[in-house]
């Protein structure tokens, strides 16, 4: 797993194309794990802060308990040119660092430990799919396909 600035380091161009598509919107689309497995959707916000990807949610709001159970998600920024999405481990911010974070008491904060991150665009000229997906340490991996 890796912070969001360790992607910046590994990854910076790829890095610099999903954090615009997170920034054009404010909301996305967070997966997350029902407690029999099965996907549960719902909105969330990003936030870049400092080397970290990070997320909240409501008081009492399910996809808190999924992410307190099994942190495994999804986040899918909001449609538009390019389809970006990163996946990872959710963690959530308690004690001091969660005070030092300045959102309200019973706001969850999470912070994403990445494990993938996708960035899919279309070349029109070249009338290609293109698809950058980066892992750890294993660098860009691009596939382009008619």
């Amino acid at each position: 797993m890796a912070t969001w600035q360790e992607f910046v380091s590994e990854a910076p161009e790829l890095a610099a194309q999903v954090k615009a598509r997170f920034e054009a919107h404010e909301t996305h689309v967070l997966a997350t794990l029902r407690r029999d497995g099965a996907p549960r959707v719902s909105g969330s916000e990003v936030q870049f802060l400092g080397p970290d990807l990070m997320f909240g949610s409501m008081p009492a709001a399910r996809k808190a308990a999924d992410l307190q159970r099994d942190g495994r998600c999804a986040i899918h920024a909001h449609p538009g040119d390019g389809d970006a999405k990163v996946m990872g481990v959710a963690v959530e911010i308690t004690g001091p660092a969660k005070e030092a974070f300045g959102s309200p008491p019973d706001v969850h904060d999470f912070r994403l430990d990445l494990t993938e991150v996708v960035f899919t665009s279309v070349d029109a000229a070249a009338e290609l799919l293109v698809i950058q997906h980066w892992r750890p340490g294993r660098g860009v991996a691009i596939t382009k396909r008619r």
